[in-house]
């Protein structure tokens, strides 16, 4: 089957973070259950609709010296063009959990993205959201590069939208950066758009998404489509 460039480029990703995680001793990161976390990383051309995690599955690819190696990770294609990475955490680096890991974990991956998040607010804090600019308010915890991952955080857009029932357009374009609008804000989503594109071409080592996302019901959805920017 011909696979796009996109797609080629984010196997070979996978496969360079899966033998640097294999090249670590055994002893180097703490693999028990308390120390999974979540991170969200962009599959480009992606935009899957509903929010449910698809495994990525075994995938061929080529590690710098030339080897063909069949990999598997804990990664998983969430929502729009988001996927979800389950990892385990360090001071300065994190290792790639495979499906091994959860199994001898005994979570399933509904489970292990539970885990992750409740080790996210115990290491990394409640997250909080701030009043930004245009309306908007910007979602932070104690880490910068992990305020992205608090879009997993259903409780917190659960608690966010209880006084807002058109629901919560969400902008999560750079891993430092999560924002949203109140749906029925439309002068505040205008503004969260243009913000987003912002934040998204200005962040090209970091970038996650340029979609709006929905937060209504306790279900999430596209808003608006990912697009396709510089």
């Amino acid at each position: 089957m011909h696979r796009p460039k996109r797609f080629r480029a984010l196997c070979a990703a996978l496969a360079c973070a899966c033998s640097a995680a294999v090249s670590w001793a055994a002893d180097t990161f703490d693999t028990s259950a308390g120390n999974l976390i979540a991170v969200l990383r962009q599959t480009p051309g992606a935009n899957q609709q509903e929010d449910a995690l698809q495994p990525f599955g075994k995938v061929r690819a080529s590690l710098p010296d030339g080897r063909e190696v069949e990999i598997e990770a804990s990664w998983f294609q969430y929502l729009g063009d988001i996927h979800v990475r389950l990892v385990f955490d360090s001071e300065r680096e994190v290792m790639t959990a495979s499906p091994d890991d959860l199994q001898r974990l005994q979570l399933d991956p509904q489970q292990a993205m539970a885990k992750a998040v409740e080790n996210l607010r115990r290491r990394y804090g409640t997250p909080v959201a701030k009043p930004w600019s245009g309306g908007l308010m910007q979602v932070e915890g104690s880490s910068y590069d992990l305020n992205s991952s608090y879009f997993l955080d259903r409780d917190f857009w659960v608690g966010q939208a209880r006084e807002h029932p058109d629901g919560l357009v969400v902008s999560v374009p750079a891993r430092g950066g999560l924002v949203f609008a109140p749906a029925g804000d439309q002068a505040a989503v205008t503004s969260l758009r243009f913000s987003t594109v912002a934040l998204y071409t200005g962040n090209r080592r970091s970038r996650i998404s340029s979609a709006l996302y929905l937060f209504k019901d306790g279900h999430w959805s596209v808003y608006e489509a990912p697009q396709q920017l510089p």
